[in-house]
């Protein structure tokens, strides 16, 4: 069994031949924008930290300062903007443009090399003799959009990654503003592609993506970049994560109704803004499976959705190497309420 602690709560269980084989615990938390908690279970204020779940917020400024209009971004760039890719062929297409726009190549990032996360393109990648390069990185598009708001803004993007470069200070400002919470020294580690990531409870999650949802809260400029990430999300499922990934099937099924996002370390997020209302996952593990059952139980629960997508992730159906389904990977009861299918599908 996984090591939880008391506070936390059961999110989703592995079934076996009629036995629970284990389980994931962590927390849960739906807010509407205005602050009201609609739903918590487990310890939603301890501060975690939300990884690539806040990529959508970190967009942002680059429509507040500009820079998405300059370099005329369409909507695939937006989207990659707020994506964790799998560094297939199409995503690395639209990272080099949004980089070209402002003169600049792969050579501006600073997001670190790995090889694509789709076996697919990693395969295929190693097969024409090339090296992966930052482009396949799965947060390349961010990066990308922090090196057209260094341009657009007229600062120098080297070192962009740094807490104290100019776009790292309005990113912080602009998390604290649209969280509610503090972003400085004292709640700051730094993420897996280098930037800073700023330790923040649940709660200021949720409340800042039903923010997100809604534009309440925002200001009149925040609120029609949210929109407009909004819409690029929904029009792009494919880019926000790729082939056969949660929030690329979530949103191919649900959007605009639903936007999703997955971070590292088993934290997810969910909009649903004709709902107004923003989700906030932690599973204690760091477990991505666990974390995606779980979103699909809220969503289906508190968006009052029904789909072929959501109920296979509210029960994921365990086959062995042969085909077979052998087991379930099923969220709590406590999540799902009433939404929770009879059997896997």
């Amino acid at each position: 069994m996984t090591e939880h602690t008391r506070s936390d709560t059961l999110l989703a269980e592995v079934i076996r031949g009629g036995r629970v084989e284990s389980r994931h615990y962590g927390a849960a938390v739906v807010m509407d924008a205005s602050g009201k908690t609609v739903f918590a279970t487990g310890d939603v204020e301890t501060p975690l930290y939300p990884r690539s779940t806040v990529k959508a917020l970190l967009a942002l400024p680059l429509l507040t300062e500009g820079a998405a209009d300059k370099y005329a971004l369409p909507q695939e760039a937006l989207a990659l903007a707020c994506a964790s890719h799998q560094g297939e062929p199409e995503h690395v297409a639209v990272a080099t443009d949004m980089l070209a726009r402002t003169g600049r190549d792969l050579g501006a990032l600073e997001c670190g090399t790995h090889w694509p996360l789709d076996t697919r393109a990693s395969r295929a990648l190693a097969a024409t003799g090339e090296q992966a390069n930052a482009l396949h990185n799965c947060c390349s598009g961010k990066h990308a959009g922090f090196v057209c708001l260094s341009c657009a803004t007229g600062q120098d993007p080297a070192n962009y990654i740094l807490p104290e470069h100019p776009i790292m200070q309005t990113m912080a400002r602009t998390l604290a503003d649209v969280t509610g919470v503090a972003h400085n020294d004292a709640n700051r580690g730094t993420d897996g592609c280098a930037i800073p990531t700023w330790a923040i409870p649940l709660t200021a999650l949720a409340l800042g993506y039903a923010r997100f949802a809604t534009g309440t809260g925002l200001g009149a400029e925040r609120a029609l970049a949210a929109e407009r990430l909004r819409a690029a999300m929904s029009a792009a499922p494919f880019i926000i994560a790729g082939t056969d990934q949660f929030d690329t099937l979530i949103m191919q099924d649900l959007a605009p109704r639903v936007l999703t996002k997955m971070g590292a370390e088993g934290v997810m997020i969910a909009v649903l803004p004709e709902k107004g209302l923003g989700i906030a996952i932690k599973c204690r593990d760091g477990g991505v499976r666990a974390a995606e059952t779980a979103a699909a139980a809220l969503i289906a629960r508190f968006g009052g959705e029904d789909s072929p997508v959501l109920n296979h992730f509210m029960r994921r159906p365990l086959k062995n190497w042969n085909g077979l389904v052998v087991g379930e990977l099923r969220a709590a009861r406590e999540l799902a309420g009433d939404r929770l299918p009879d059997a896997a599908s």
